[in-house]
Order: C-alpha cells, then structure tokens, then sequence
C-alpha cells in the first residue's frame, strides 16, 4: 500500500515531496558533524549518499512505511531540513517521527512548526493512535522540541548508539493520541 508523501504548509514553511534538486543541500546538511553531533550515525561524506536518501524516501513511500518531507522556508525558499514518519505500521496506527535542520534554521521554531504539521497529518490523515520519537540524551533542544508537541519522555535507552567510538543513550518518547493537543507546539 503506497503512502503518498503529503504537501503541507504552514506560517513560515513549505513541506514537500524530495527532488533530485534537493540533493546538493542535503548533502551540505548531512555533511555537518556540528548538525549530527547528536545523530545514530557520522557526518556523510561522500555526495552520493544524498541520492541514496531520496531515493529510500521515494521507497518508503511506494512500500508504504513512511514518508519524509523536505522543509523549504517561504520568506527566501531556502532548503532548512526534513522531516519524516517511518515505520509506519496501519495495524498497529503507530509511525516513529524524525527531523534534522541546519544549523542557522535552529532557534527559530522551525523544528516546532515542522513536526506540529506533520503530526497533525499523521492523527488526522493516517489515523495514528502514537508516535514515537528518540534522541541523544545530550540534545537537550530537541528533548524541548517533543515536549512541546505533547510527547512524554517514556524511558532511556543505554548506550545504544556508537558513533564513531562515542558511546550515548537515548530517550525515547510517546505521543498519543489521546494526549495530542493540535493547538501544542504552535
């Protein structure tokens, strides 16, 4: 069962589809040790592997499992991040959220803004009952970004990313919807 990847928009933001135009600042963004310092897995470092996301983005979409959107900010139409569900599981109503932003797009909310409207397609559109979502214990920001949207801090993960010899935990956190506020995180 295909999901089709939304086109969503909101204040400041577009969310859309991946192109193969994306490639290039997604790599840039990708390529940033300082935006992953707290990411599963190192800084890219080759070009192609840009390709390879969009093209697992147009897979996950044509399987069914989830989809990322690309997040362009309306004042300058600048590629800022991504933003995606996957492991989209219908039987269970249940996805994982995950995002990455640049670094001079952090401290705006755009992170907030991007996830809200992605959660709101999630319960509203895919008739999820929970999300989850996990970070680095060390990202005290995006910890922030959760709990704005209503997700709560469910347990720690030890040590379960190594990362260029760097042993973190995780946190993992829970969004039902039940507990989901649309108004939360605007």
């Amino acid at each position: 069962m295909e999901l089709p990847t939304p086109e969503l928009h909101t204040a400041r933001l577009r969310l859309r589809p991946f192109t193969d135009a994306d490639a290039a600042p997604l790599y840039a963004l990708h390529s940033s040790a300082h935006v992953l310092r707290y990411w599963d897995s190192p800084p890219w470092t080759e070009p192609l592997r840009a390709q390879r996301f969009i093209t697992a983005c147009r897979t996950i979409e044509e399987e069914g499992t989830g989809a990322r959107v690309a997040v362009d900010r309306l004042s300058d139409g600048a590629f800022i991040g991504w933003c995606g569900l996957t492991g989209w599981n219908p039987d269970y109503r249940s996805a994982s959220l995950g995002y990455v932003f640049d670094a001079a797009a952090w401290g705006h909310g755009y992170a907030t803004e991007t996830a809200h409207a992605v959660l709101r397609w999630a319960f509203d559109i895919l008739d999820l009952n929970r999300v989850q979502a996990e970070t680095d214990t060390r990202n005290a920001a995006s910890a922030r970004v959760l709990e704005k949207l209503g997700f709560v801090r469910e347990g720690t993960l030890r040590e379960d990313c190594v990362v260029n010899g760097d042993v973190s935990d995780s946190w993992v956190f829970g969004l039902l919807r039940r507990e989901w506020h649309p108004t939360a995180g605007r």
